[in-house]
């Protein structure tokens, strides 16, 4: 019983100092915002539990330069460092620089990451078109399998910068980047999660309950050229239209975006992406409640995109791994919606429940309600035939087809000065083949 209510577990203490900041307040604290200058910095420690990978534990902190504070609530410069680790082996190590004043007239994002996780979600290709029965990781139901079946190790190292060049002011921009990813997949590693574990909440050996990704691979379903990862070289080239009025939370405006993703096939594995996003704001009460919405596809136009890439998502500031999940839609299980092609939306109604000024430091707390949908456009030619006929019944979809994956809920915001941003967020799917809820707790707006 323990054991169920510390699974994916986060620690709030920040969010109840920050709570008990904001409830202290002076009774006629200033409603002004102060302008901002030079450095500041905001922190959050990293602490969570889960029966597979153990305790996680860490911290992060994220730098801004305000400069001499006119620009204010946007920064000149931003750096963010993170560090943390689990007790059975996962891990993210992540700094990232983001500059408008390092290089005239060019807004430089880099980053360096190396992640590792021991238990990532692998769910199949084609969203439903690939089965997903959550009673085969239920270890109380008379289906289960392992809670490892539809889980991978996996580790990623990242390198890149993007370049955003002035054309017209701010306000019209080229987009020029590169990165080099190298990812690396096998099996989960068995005997590291079952350490500590009683006998009964053992896992069962690959041997014994084989996982979907063995069942891929000896099928061929993953190429075996494939099946341990391997290195992309991604090259980004396109434009940026941003007429946003702030960059952290926008009251008004719109930033477009629409580049070429290319790998050149260095590794024999050449292709192109089409990535459009659009992302608009609307002011429904000045300084208190905006609409918020972004709208993305990125289909595949040539070559063969290798399994371990296909669930990237990307933008002009941050790419992310898998549709599904705290970074694209909400409460559904990570990488449910995996093909050569994506489509998503995202809808927010941001709302500002209180504003105040304690010891010359802006904070403010926000609602937001959410609804986030996405489907899988572009589908992997997948041959369930090649699977033994028993295993072909256990994860072949008998008659779903792909269709939209849709979840709703809420977020809750502490905010320090505007660009400081813990986000605790809670999704419930509208269809159990995506899972049933998700609970999280990260950093900044999703869009």
């Amino acid at each position: 019983m323990i054991k169920k209510y510390l699974k994916g577990f986060y620690s709030t203490n920040i969010l109840l100092g920050l709570c008990l900041c904001v409830c202290a307040q002076e009774k006629h604290a200033q409603r002004e915002v102060v302008n901002k200058q030079g450095w500041t910095f905001g922190a959050l420690p990293v602490i969570a539990f889960n029966s597979d990978e153990g305790f996680k534990y860490g911290g992060l902190v994220n730098f801004f330069d305000y400069g001499d504070g006119v620009g204010y609530p946007d920064y000149n410069r931003s750096l963010y460092v993170e560090w943390s680790r689990t007790t059975k082996g996962s891990g993210i190590n992540q700094m990232i620089y983001d500059s408008k004043v390092l290089i005239p007239n060019t807004r430089l994002i880099a980053e360096i990451s190396y992640k590792t996780e021991q238990a990532l979600d692998f769910y199949g290709f084609n969203g439903y078109g690939a089965f997903y029965n959550p009673d085969y990781e239920d270890q109380d139901h008379s289906s289960y399998l392992s809670r490892m079946f539809y889980r991978i190790d996996r580790s990623r190292f990242v390198v890149k910068s993007d370049f955003h060049i002035n054309l017209i002011g701010t306000k019209l921009r080229a987009l020029a980047g590169v990165s080099f990813v190298n990812i690396k997949t096998e099996e989960v590693d068995i005997d590291k999660l079952n350490k500590g574990l009683s006998k009964e909440d053992k896992l069962p050996e690959h041997e014994e309950q084989p996982g979907l990704y063995r069942y891929y691979v000896d099928a061929g379903i993953i190429p075996a050229k494939e099946k341990k990862g391997g290195a992309n070289g991604l090259i980004k080239i396109g434009g940026i239209f941003d007429t946003r009025d702030v960059e952290a939370n926008p009251g008004k405006g719109v930033w477009a975006e629409a580049f070429l993703l290319a790998n050149p096939g260095f590794d024999g594995s050449a292709y192109v992406k089409v990535v459009v996003n659009w992302h608009q704001y609307n002011t429904v009460v000045p300084d208190y409640v905006n609409f918020a919405y972004r709208l993305s596809y990125q289909p595949k136009v040539f070559g063969d995109i290798p399994w371990y890439m296909r669930p990237n998502i990307y933008n002009s500031r941050r790419d992310r791994y898998g549709l599904g999940g705290v970074y694209s839609l909400r409460g559904i299980v990570r990488n449910r919606i995996v093909g050569d092609g994506v489509a998503f939306a995202n809808f927010e109604l941001r709302t500002i429940l209180l504003r105040t000024v304690i010891k010359k430091q802006n904070f403010y707390l926000g609602l937001v309600p959410f609804v986030d949908m996405g489907m899988v456009t572009n589908e992997v030619d997948v041959d369930y035939s090649l699977l033994p006929a028993d295993v072909r019944l256990m994860v072949q979809p008998e008659t779903d087809q792909e269709s939209i994956h849709a979840s709703y809920g809420a977020e809750l915001k502490f905010v320090l000065n505007d660009n400081f941003i813990v986000s605790t967020s809670y999704g419930r799917v509208m269809d159990k083949r995506d899972g049933n809820s998700g609970f999280y707790i990260d950093l900044n707006y999703m869009f």
